[in-house]
């Protein structure tokens, strides 16, 4: 009896990396809009908190979502660091969220 892969029980696992990816990417912006423009040059030692939170969650989010599709899709380990890597470099998510959009759309 042939066993089904865990990614046809879970078909949506890329689009979700896709859509929190692009999420993330934003508010990694955002993040450095206010960290740098409010709180360096307006002064503001608060500005960062909440979109600093939001970015934390999204980040948290990206990393459990990329986990489950490591997992999921098996994935190579170069692969997944490599997703990784595009959430730490500003406007590397948005690169991606395109790939991954590819291969969603090739499977």
């Amino acid at each position: 009896m042939p066993t089904k892969l865990r990614s046809e029980t879970m078909p949506y696992s890329i689009t979700l990396l896709r859509l929190i990816s692009l999420a993330e990417g934003i508010s990694f912006l955002v993040l450095l809009y206010f960290a740098i423009y409010h709180k360096r040059i307006l002064g503001d030692a608060d500005a960062i908190k909440t979109p600093g939170m939001i970015h934390g969650v999204l980040f948290v989010l990206f990393c459990l979502a990329l986990c489950h599709v490591w997992i999921d899709r098996r994935w190579k380990l170069g692969k997944v660091a490599f997703a990784f890597l595009c959430s730490l470099i500003p406007f590397a998510p948005f690169y991606l969220e395109r790939k991954l959009k590819a291969e969603e759309k090739s499977s």
